[in-house]
């Protein structure tokens, strides 16, 4: 859990909630909330979306050696952290745009609290799951035979971070196979509905989850 943030509670924040949108529509309304942010003219923001297929490409080397056959699906390069990812329907993506106030300012923390409000928004659909050393993101399953939920990969300008986490709801994993997500063999993507052995589940209810223990887990009241 992050430290209290003040001693009335969490700090005031705001939800934004995209629907599905395009990746350059939502990278640019993440770019305008982040310059407000960083101006004191907004509070923290917790931008959810759902994309259409696109590939992204972060700073790690030999990202775009780990896209293997884009096809028709959109590469994008951008500033955040990480390697290669894929992005589409039935993933449920969070960026949370937050202005990191003395006490605060450790990235590394900043991961490992995106992490854990995933791990416990999990919990709620008894799907156990929790980290790999060395290797970002969530997973579930026995040792050595870890399976990857979900995705994270942040920037941070004037310490305000901005990109954030995707994690796998209803997405369909065929869409993986033309990258190696993360630079690891498509094989290890999992998603929540097949780990749960669902043909579906309530997007819009992990999407109200997680936002919540988002906002457990960075002291935010992302209203």
């Amino acid at each position: 859990m992050a430290d209290p943030q003040t001693d009335a509670g969490p700090v005031p924040g705001a939800l934004l909630d995209l629907g599905r949108a395009h990746y350059r529509d939502a990278y640019d309304k993440q770019l305008e909330v982040l310059g407000q942010v960083q101006r004191d003219e907004a509070p923290d923001t917790l931008i959810v979306v759902e994309h259409p297929h696109v590939i992204t490409l972060g700073r790690s080397r030999g990202a775009k050696e780990n896209v293997l056959a884009a096809g028709d699906i959109e590469v994008v390069e951008i500033e955040r952290g990480g390697d290669v990812t894929y992005h589409g329907p039935g993933q449920l993506v969070a960026y949370p745009i937050v202005k990191l106030r003395d006490g605060e300012r450790d990235l590394h923390k900043f991961l490992r609290n995106l992490e854990q409000a995933m791990i416990d928004c999990l919990a709620g659909y008894e799907l156990s799951a929790g980290r790999v050393e060395g290797k970002t993101g969530v997973w579930t399953g026995a040792a050595g035979h870890e399976r990857k939920l979900a995705s994270i990969g942040i920037a941070c300008r004037k310490w305000v971070t901005f990109h954030g986490l995707a994690l796998n709801v209803n997405t369909d994993l065929d869409y993986f196979h033309r990258i190696n997500p993360c630079g690891f063999e498509s094989a290890v993507m999992t998603s929540m509905h097949v780990e749960l052995d669902k043909p579906t589940l309530d997007f819009a209810a992990v999407k109200t989850s997680l936002a919540a223990h988002l906002g457990q887990t960075l002291g935010r009241d992302f209203a």
